[in-house]
């Protein structure tokens, strides 16, 4: 969300991106947020982000942004939407725009607001909601498409087509991560998008080698090492067989350099502090538990409590 925030909106939200003057760019407003967040009493959405944009006349304005991520039904959502937009407004006196992103695959599930009250009396939520769902059968547009957001819904649905289909998947996850390179997007773009399609497009142990490799020389034959760069001690460790240590260490150098390019790219310097605490990290499994989290982490604050 912080790094194609633009790109969401387009692509979700045409008529409020048209709206924003974005020559004046946006703010994440991450402290702000964890102060909603605790005051609502309403746990932690881990991809809900609250952004300060402009609009075109020149007002500020500002949009929480939620993500229902782990693609599951979550009754008590418009409720918690609510409670972040009502506490935005009482905290900071801000008029607060709500927006919702749906990843699960309940076509009955829409969830639009949340209301209570009795007597005359109504207060509640009304908000716009987008599902992923609703773009199956439209994968040509999808891949045609020149907004990199475009590539992560079709990654998604593509995940989802191929649950059972580990081969399928993999030969869709390879077409889909070397379509990044030929649009003319950068390579931290590119690097974004590969994290968020390799995490959504999880592969078996050894048919995600192989992916690896080959978009190792794919990359090395285009001169545009924009993703396996960070892998490559890995690779080079995983070639010495019967060397268990030396694939641990392979393995836990690509998690620590995937950890380190997340942290600069989504907050920079400051994230980059954090890495003494991350490289005192030994256990593999605690390691890839932050690279995936580090994808949906909203903050920097909601990063360094996963380190404590």
């Amino acid at each position: 969300m912080q790094h194609f925030l633009r790109a969401v909106l387009a692509f979700f939200f045409a008529d409020l991106h048209d709206a924003i003057d974005w020559s004046k760019g946006y703010e994440s407003l991450d402290k702000e947020f964890q102060q909603i967040v605790a005051d609502a009493r309403a746990g932690r959405g881990l991809a809900d982000k609250l952004f300060k944009v402009w609009r075109r006349e020149g007002r500020e304005l500002w949009l929480l942004v939620h993500v229902e991520v782990q693609g599951r039904v979550e009754r008590r959502f418009g409720r918690r939407m609510f409670r972040y937009n009502i506490r935005c407004f009482e905290l900071y006196d801000r008029r607060v725009v709500s927006l919702a992103i749906l990843c699960d695959d309940s076509a009955e599930w829409r969830p639009r607001g949340f209301a209570y009250g009795g007597w005359g009396s109504r207060t509640g939520i009304r908000f716009p909601t987008v599902k992923l769902l609703d773009y199956a059968g439209r994968e040509k547009e999808l891949a045609a498409s020149d907004n990199p957001v475009a590539q992560v819904v079709l990654a998604h649905l593509e995940s989802q087509a191929t649950r059972s289909q580990p081969e399928g998947r993999r030969d869709s996850k390879v077409r889909l991560v070397k379509g990044l390179y030929d649009r003319g997007w950068s390579a931290a773009d590119v690097r974004q998008l590969f994290r968020l399609i390799d995490w959504l497009m999880e592969l078996p142990a050894e048919l995600q080698d192989g992916f690896r490799q080959e978009l190792h020389k794919f990359e090395e034959e285009r001169h545009m090492p924009y993703v396996t760069s960070i892998e490559r001690l890995a690779k080079k460790e995983g070639r010495q067989e019967g060397r268990q240590e030396g694939r641990q260490e392979g393995a836990r150098a690509e998690l620590l350099g995937t950890i380190r390019a997340g942290l600069k790219d989504k907050f920079g310097r400051a994230g980059l502090r954090l890495m003494v605490k991350v490289r005192a990290i030994e256990a593999l499994p605690r390691l890839r538990i932050l690279a995936r989290a580090l994808i949906k982490t909203e903050s920097l604050q909601a990063f360094r409590d996963l380190l404590d």
